[in-house]
């Protein structure tokens, strides 16, 4: 088989803060292939970010350190790569969409010089090229009336079209994997349908690899080929996203998927998963699901859940849970 584009393995990310260690992100393992879309879900604070910041190296020092795993991209261990040699990829072969466009579009600079800037550092194209470059991005992104818009600045733009923005900047380089964190949050669903198109456009016309960071499931289930389920920094379930939905193993995924609304099912109330999220600077003993855990035994508060290899026929399908073993 060819080797993924993106291979993580072990990832560990840790913060200190005053509390203590905040264990962000915990053995993390998954992988990419070109033209493929991973989609990774979980509620706010699991180390859906946290990771994708760490695959571009973006976490913020001295306090954020990655302190364990393999980044591995094209056969390259990022992590080895020095801060100069990591320019030339982040934003050049690994693109991020970033999850709020508001504060991640510069106020005081136009539309086409935040657009042109990563054109002329990576492709070393003049600034006439670049803005006609820039512009030609902005038509693909369906931004109507690019050569005006172009020199519009971010607040001249409606939440919709900065988010095309975004896109347009993460595509100008033409990357080979694009990480877009929870890339249609907050926008009204006619544009989050029309985002999904390009991004499905992109993978197909460009065999780009995406990582999709999301806590919509519907998403998941229109754009994704696998699927890494996270809780309290930990990927709990991984494999293809049939699988997830028609036979989930995790109780945490099948709490996720029991708490969505279904048409063919009345039901009075939704099945809500019970208590919050633990705290990542002290996690319960044994499976930090177990608080919330509708199958809890008395070994899952004692024993570090294993991750047990459920998948048939070839195909993936890893599972972190003491219950599932020897099934």
């Amino acid at each position: 088989m060819a080797q993924p584009l993106l291979q993580v393995k072990n990832l560990a990310t840790h913060f200190n803060t005053e509390e203590g260690i905040v264990k962000s992100v915990q053995d993390v393992s998954f992988e990419v292939n070109a033209g493929e879309v991973l989609g990774v879900v979980g509620e706010s604070g699991c180390g859906k970010s946290v990771t994708a910041m760490s695959i571009l190296r973006l976490v913020q020092g001295p306090q954020g350190k990655i302190v364990n795993g393999e980044i591995s991209f094209n056969g390259i261990d990022l992590l080895k790569l020095s801060e100069e040699e990591m320019r030339k990829i982040r934003g050049n072969k690994i693109s991020l969409i970033s999850q709020d466009p508001m504060t991640s579009l510069n106020p005081v600079l136009t539309i086409g010089e935040q657009i042109m800037e990563a054109i002329i550092l990576h492709q070393k194209l003049n600034k006439k090229d670049a803005k006609a470059k820039a512009i030609e991005m902005l038509r693909l992104v369906g931004i109507p009336s690019p050569a005006e818009r172009v020199d519009q600045y971010p607040h001249e733009f409606s939440g919709g079209m900065r988010q095309r923005a975004i896109i347009a900047m993460a595509l100008s380089c033409e990357p080979q994997l694009l990480i877009a964190d929870e890339p249609t949050t907050a926008l009204d669903v006619t544009i989050q349908a029309q985002i999904l198109d390009l991004m499905r456009d992109i993978k197909t016309k460009r065999n780009a690899a995406i990582v999709l960071i999301t806590h919509d499931l519907g998403v998941v289930a229109e754009m994704c080929d696998k699927v890494a389920v996270m809780y309290a920094g930990k990927v709990v379930e991984y494999t293809d996203v049939y699988t997830l939905f028609r036979n989930p193993q995790h109780p945490y995924t099948i709490g996720l998927l029991n708490s969505i609304p279904k048409i063919e099912e009345e039901k009075e109330r939704l099945e809500p998963i019970e208590g919050q999220p633990p705290n990542l600077v002290n996690l319960p003993k044994g499976c930090s699901f177990g608080p919330r855990c509708r199958e809890f035994q008395s070994i899952c508060g004692t024993k570090e859940p294993p991750v047990v290899e459920m998948g048939k026929d070839g195909k993936p399908h890893q599972v972190r849970c003491v219950l599932r073993e020897g099934n």
